[in-house]
């Protein structure tokens, strides 16, 4: 049995479990400012949450309408552990039941890694967002 389960919620339901998880990782751990963390695109989206067996959220992803796969998030205590890749699995499971053609994502850099091996690809530089180094990724359905 998994230490975790990964349930696709809206923003109305669990905004606050997944304003806890997003806070620690982007805004305390990475320093990203309120203003840019909160877009206002939350409501429109198709959000993830992973639930450790307390019952905890411990990790975040969300799906806009028009395919951008971001807020990837999981609290520093369960990264390596598959929640990660858990949440990539649900969203791309969600985008392909919409009927979505391809996804897009801004990465970190040094998550790079990380979306190559769900065969995301490259596209461009690098460039910044919010101070952090970032490229953007593609992947076909």
């Amino acid at each position: 049995m998994k230490a975790f389960s990964i349930e696709q919620v809206t923003w109305s339901e669990a905004e606050p479990r997944l304003r806890e998880v997003r806070a620690a990782v982007f805004m305390a751990e990475q320093g990203v400012p309120a203003e840019l963390e909160w877009d206002g695109l939350d409501p429109m989206c198709v959000h993830f949450l992973a639930l450790c067996a307390k019952g905890e959220a411990v990790g975040t992803a969300r799906l806009t309408s028009d395919g951008h796969v971001g807020r990837m998030a999981v609290r520093a205590p369960w990264r390596g552990r598959g929640v990660g890749r858990s949440l990539m699995e649900a969203v791309l499971a969600a985008a392909r039941r919409r009927g979505m053609r391809c996804v897009v994502l801004n990465a970190q850099v040094h998550a790079q890694g990380f979306y190559l091996r769900f065969g995301f690809t490259p596209e461009g530089g690098e460039f910044l967002d919010a101070g952090i180094p970032h490229l953007r990724m593609t992947r076909r359905l």
